[in-house]
């Protein structure tokens, strides 16, 4: 294979290896839907030491054993399910099936370090026989191939095996030079552990979760990633069980001529609505796996009725572009039940209890329309927050009904004419709740705006295992000094990505097709730049940065929520404009400055080793919320700047430099 062809195919290797492990591993261990981003953070740091090792013995013959040991280790020692927390909500059952996750984090981020290192370090080797833009170039191509090829997978709702198929036939046809046949029969091994994961029985695998299916009794229990998730079975029945399932239908007064379910899943909620007279339900659901279950063996079979419109999307998309006049909106149970999902800190449902999402619902609603919403939430504080945010969104108090208290089935609802009857409190004081979540800060389930002691613990275990990491692996100094600047560049780059997420979650839905397209977008911004910084001369850098930090102003100056006003068209068009702008400016400030390191390897695993407190960075926004990174990302490239006038005023500039962190991962 040629040189250009082995770095391409390397580079793709790396990312799809990354998100495969993302997603499998968060299928498998629980404790990942909380720390969406630490397989993400440990493939940082193993991918920057691999370029900062660059000059040492090649040891790619070990991945085989590195990646079968992550991999064995997550089959023998699952974790379930999840507990409660005080100031963070984690939705699930109580107790934990596995070791503790003091224990499981740690050894989860070392091994997916370990696993990306080995392969990190061999394309490194590749990349140093290459200029610096040109190799960074075939890097990035490789990436665009490794996302979308993953990509493509879950679109096609792949199994594991697949993926693990891809991954041991690309290590065994790059290292077919120096994997011995231990190797080959380790290889096989992991496609084998994997086969038996992906054909047990009642198995699905949709884009977002490991879907688990049995039956518990008269019921359909459908579990996903460990989780109990939903359950169905006859709506006569279940209306004998749980009347609460009933009462929504209760405040509609006069004919039920259209409904809206967002949350649908299986169908239970659509089928109480054609129970209860709904002449038109528009149901729509974000996993089409969950659906696809409710339609072949819901045994009220709702989905087959004529009335009902079927949408596989993202609620909060689906209510920007629905026209107004339903009689009932109802939030049936849209929980996705992990508490962050994926890179961002984001849930699937995260924009769908914002303030303004909910002010978006009730626009949506007839004269007499009524909101509603059911689900376990819990915490009292939980039920006041949303009950404050109905207020607000109504004008008026909502009915409360939570007849086992917060920590059992609870219901909510409100209309712009106040309800009359409500078989809970209409009366609640709600001046003391929490103020709503909003899309600048969209963390419904966290109290008190911080970041909460269970992300502190994780963050410092990240960061003391970072230090001893480099420390043993010998990672010289000199290093980190010549390319500081890059450094600053990566943590702002990650953060830079992370807004971009962000935006686009809000514009066009938190589906994984929108984050896959996003990434996707990077990365051609990031090819863009090369191109352009390979044909033209560049203008001084401080005029690059100063247009820089003019995009980053106008990022930040223009509220998210204000594109949501625009025409789909309109606002593909301004969000493309808003969000890639600084991305491709960010890119053409790097690529000149790799383009004149004399080491480039280690210039790579530095900005590496920034993206890595990027991604740390990430969990301000649970303080300071999302359109503040803005500002964090603006600081971060000023201090690029000034480390670069420094080194350039001594004659230092151009002896390290790195490449921008565009290794990211997808949302489990």
């Amino acid at each position: 294979m040629n040189p250009k062809g082995r770095l391409v195919a390397l580079s793709f290797l790396m990312l799809f290896v990354e998100l495969a492990l993302i997603r499998w591993l968060g299928e498998n261990i629980v404790f990942l839907s909380y720390f969406t981003n630490f397989v993400l953070l440990g493939s940082f740091l193993g991918i920057g030491l691999g370029f900062l090792l660059a000059e040492r013995r090649s040891r790619f013959h070990w991945l085989p054993a590195a990646l079968f040991a992550v991999i064995a280790f997550a089959v023998v020692f699952p974790v379930d399910v999840s507990r409660a927390g005080s100031d963070v909500i984690f939705f699930g059952a109580l107790e934990v099936q596995g070791l503790p996750i003091w224990l499981m984090l740690p050894i989860v981020f070392v091994g997916a370090a370990s696993v990306m290192y080995l392969i990190a370090h061999e394309v490194a080797q590749a990349f140093k026989k290459f200029e610096p833009l040109e190799a960074y170039r075939l890097d990035i191509l490789g990436s665009v191939l490794g996302i979308l090829g993953f990509a493509a997978l879950a679109w096609m709702r792949m199994r594991p095996v697949v993926w693990a198929a891809v991954a041991a036939l690309c290590i065994a046809w790059l290292g077919r030079r120096v994997i011995d046949g231990r190797g080959r029969v380790l290889l096989a091994g992991i496609v084998v552990v994997l086969g038996v994961q992906s054909f047990l029985p009642g198995l699905q695998w949709s884009p977002y979760y490991r879907v688990e299916t049995f039956e518990a009794g008269i019921t359909q229990q459908v579990n996903v990633n460990g989780i109990p998730h939903q359950a169905f079975y006859e709506i006569a029945k279940r209306a004998e069980k749980e009347p609460i399932y009933e009462i929504p239908y209760t405040f509609v007064s006069g004919e039920m001529r259209r409904v809206l379910i967002v949350g649908a899943g299986t169908g239970s909620d659509v089928a109480f609505a054609l129970a209860a007279g709904a002449q038109s339900v528009d149901a729509v659901e974000i996993d089409p796996t969950i659906y696809e279950l409710g339609r072949d063996q819901h045994p009220d079979r709702p989905y087959q009725d004529p009335g009902v419109n079927v949408v596989i999307d993202d609620g909060r998309a689906f209510m920007e572009r629905a026209d107004p006049g339903y009689d009932l909106v109802l939030f049936a149970l849209p929980d996705s039940l992990t508490l962050v999902s994926g890179q961002s800190n984001l849930r699937l449902e995260s924009f769908l209890f914002t303030q303004e999402a909910i002010d978006q619902a009730t626009r949506l609603l007839a004269a007499e329309g009524v909101f509603a919403m059911y689900n376990y939430y819990r915490e009292e504080w939980l039920l006041a927050r949303l009950g404050r945010t109905l207020l607000t969104a109504t004008g008026n108090n909502p009915c409360i009904y939570a007849p086992d208290g917060a920590s059992g089935f609870a219901l909510m609802a409100a209309s712009r004419i106040p309800l009359t009857s409500c078989p809970g409190d209409l009366d609640a004081d709600l001046s003391a709740a929490p103020a709503p979540a909003t899309d600048d800060y969209p963390f419904l389930y966290v109290q008190e705006r911080g970041i909460p002691s269970f992300y502190l613990i994780g963050v410092a275990s990240i960061l003391i295992t970072t230090v001893l990491a480099m420390g043993l692996a010998g990672v010289r100094r000199s290093s980190m000094r010549s390319n500081l600047d890059l450094f600053f560049m990566g943590a702002a780059f990650l953060l830079l990505e992370t807004k971009s997420v962000v935006q686009f979650s809000l514009w066009f839905g938190t589906t994984w097709a929108v984050n896959a397209m996003v990434f996707a977008g990077i990365l051609l911004s990031v090819l863009a730049a090369i191109e352009v910084v390979r044909r033209l001369r560049m203008p001084r850098p401080l005029y690059l940065y100063l247009a820089l930090a003019a995009a980053v102003g106008v990022a930040w100056a223009i509220p998210a929520g204000a594109l949501l006003e625009l025409p789909a068209g309109t606002r593909l068009v301004a969000a493309i404009a808003l969000t890639f702008s600084p991305i491709f400016l960010a890119n053409l400030v790097f690529a000149q400055r790799f383009n004149e390191t004399s080491r480039s390897t280690e210039a790579f695993g530095v900005n590496l080793l920034g993206a890595m407190v990027g991604g740390i960075l990430e969990y301000s926004a649970l303080a300071v919320g999302y359109r503040s990174l803005a500002i964090l990302v603006a600081v971060l490239y000023g201090l690029a700047y000034v480390v670069w006038a420094r080194d350039s005023a001594r004659g230092d500039a151009g002896a390290d430099s790195p490449l921008p962190p565009v290794e990211v991962g997808l949302p489990a």
